[in-house]
């Protein structure tokens, strides 16, 4: 008597083929961006770095330029990303690309996780007290289970 299985597609099955790195300019997520940096090297994989921009509230709106600082971010992001990239030139090339999502830092990852195919997601721990009650997006992103999660401290 044979046992049956099913069959169904499995992504990573030969090591990561995309990693998502979560950067949004903060110490802990940069030391993130490099961890995954090197993950990407040692495997192959692009790595997809993702800032999540945040989205306005009517009450933030009305008098800040909300919108313009987090697209400075985002240019900042990718230029230290360049930077970064060209002093390893030649000693750690790494295939990546910079997105960028609208959303809260959560629902944005777990959409550049899902559109970009990735095989793992790399975050850094959070710096923010009230994320130990509440729940930091990398608790949530790991009880998600959808994708094998580092945390980088």
């Amino acid at each position: 008597m044979t046992q049956q299985h099913s069959h169904r597609f499995e992504r990573g099955t030969d090591g990561p083929k995309v990693i998502v790195v979560g950067v949004d300019g903060s110490d802990s997520s940069l030391r993130a961006a490099a961890y995954a940096g090197g993950l990407a090297r040692r495997q192959r994989a692009l790595l997809a770095v993702v800032y999540v921009q945040p989205v306005l509230t009517a009450g933030v709106a009305l008098g800040a330029p909300v919108a313009e600082t987090t697209d400075e971010i985002a240019e900042d992001l990718v230029a230290q990303i360049r930077a970064a990239t060209e002093r390893t030139r030649g000693i750690f090339d790494v295939r990546w690309e910079f997105h960028t999502f609208r959303g809260d830092p959560y629902h944005g990852l777990v959409k550049a996780a899902d559109e970009l195919k990735a095989d793992a997601v790399v975050v850094g721990a959070s710096e923010q007290a009230g994320h130990r009650i509440v729940g930091s997006v990398a608790v949530r992103l790991v009880k998600a289970g959808r994708w094998p999660v580092t945390v980088v401290p």
